[in-house]
């Protein structure tokens, strides 16, 4: 007798029925074993979980309006068209070609880079200081360092009004005791005066009084956030180090040369990385206290006015995807140049 294949009915053993019909009962197909996910498949879903709420804001706040910003840089748009605009409306450079050839846009962009690199570098050096100055213990550290963060919490419309007052040359401190303490014939206007003339050793030379003015305020404003990370770094150097080297003989500015630097190093990079990209896009300090006068006029500052004097909504867009180009390629020349010189350092 031939054996029955798996899919061939199967002739029941029942007694016939009536009219001599056989019942044909199918055989069902055995299941398929549920496969278990495994503890790799299982950690990737709960991550996927954890990370998608993530995803979606950064999604919204972030991806979606660069992706606006970038169409509309391309676009003839202007502030009463844009509830009327499709998504892909007339494509034009026009915008890039106003821009490059307006005047005063090389210029602001070289005061956004001096600006920048004075800011980063005026703050970072500062909070290494002031990290330095309170490593050690003594009596009063603790207020005297929670003291040291009130440039950067305090609200940055009161401390740029506080400046602005000290700064007065009607009745500001500051030019009181520069007639009273330093000799001066008369007031200076450190936030109007574009040029000043200064004398050293008899030599004459003008310098950029009001934006030297800005830079000084952006690095006492953010001086405590190099502070705060630079003492963290501090406090985790073992003090077996530092008397070795006390034992060996070495000075001060030795032991700080060849046993804090070459510790504090990554640390001072990433702080030039963090707060040149913060200060390279800062709008609020310089508006505050300038409005962008004076030769003070930055990026920024310059787009914020497109937006707002001219509603010519193309062009500042145009103006804030050049700035992120170009920060975008200042930042590659330091990682391509300086990122593996420093990781070796550390």
């Amino acid at each position: 007798m031939t054996p029955r294949t798996p899919t061939e009915p199967e002739t029941s053993d029942e007694p016939e029925g009536r009219g001599g019909h056989v019942h044909v009962r199918a055989r069902r197909a055995p299941r398929a074993p549920r496969r278990v996910p495994t503890a790799a498949q299982r950690e990737n879903r709960a991550g996927l979980a954890f990370v998608t709420p993530t995803l979606l804001v950064v999604l919204v706040v972030v991806v979606l309006p660069i992706a606006w910003t970038v169409l509309l840089a391309f676009q003839d748009a202007r502030l009463i068209d844009i509830q009327g605009m499709g998504l892909f409306g007339h494509w034009t450079t026009d915008n890039f070609r106003a821009v490059f050839g307006s005047p005063g846009f090389w210029t602001s962009l070289t005061t956004t880079l001096v600006y920048a690199a004075g800011g980063t570098a005026g703050s970072v050096l500062l909070g290494l200081v002031a990290a330095l100055a309170l490593r050690g213990p003594f009596r009063g550290r603790g207020p005297l360092r929670a003291a040291m963060l009130l440039p950067y919490v305090a609200p940055v419309v009161a401390v740029a009004f506080v400046w602005q007052v000290a700064l007065s040359p009607q009745y500001g401190i500051v030019g009181e005791w520069g007639r009273r303490f330093l000799g001066w014939d008369r007031p200076i206007a450190f936030l109007t005066t574009r040029d000043h003339e200064v004398s050293v050793a008899g030599v004459e030379f003008e310098v950029p009084l009001a934006l030297l003015t800005v830079i000084a305020f952006e690095t006492w404003r953010y001086f405590p956030f190099a502070f705060l990370f630079l003492l963290a770094r501090l406090q985790a150097v073992p003090g077996t180090l530092e008397e070795a080297a006390t034992v060996d003989g070495a000075t001060v500015s030795q032991r700080f040369r060849h046993v804090l630097l070459p510790q504090l190093m990554p640390v001072i990079a990433l702080l030039s990385v963090l707060r040149f990209i913060m200060t390279f896009n800062k709008f609020d300090d310089v508006y505050l206290l300038t409005g962008g006068g004076a030769g003070t006029e930055v990026v920024a500052v310059r787009v914020y006015e497109f937006l707002t004097a001219r509603y010519d909504v193309g062009a500042a867009a145009a103006q804030a995807l050049v700035l992120a180009v170009v920060l975008m390629g200042l930042l590659g020349l330091y990682f391509a140049f300086f990122a593996d010189r420093t990781g070796e350092e550390a």
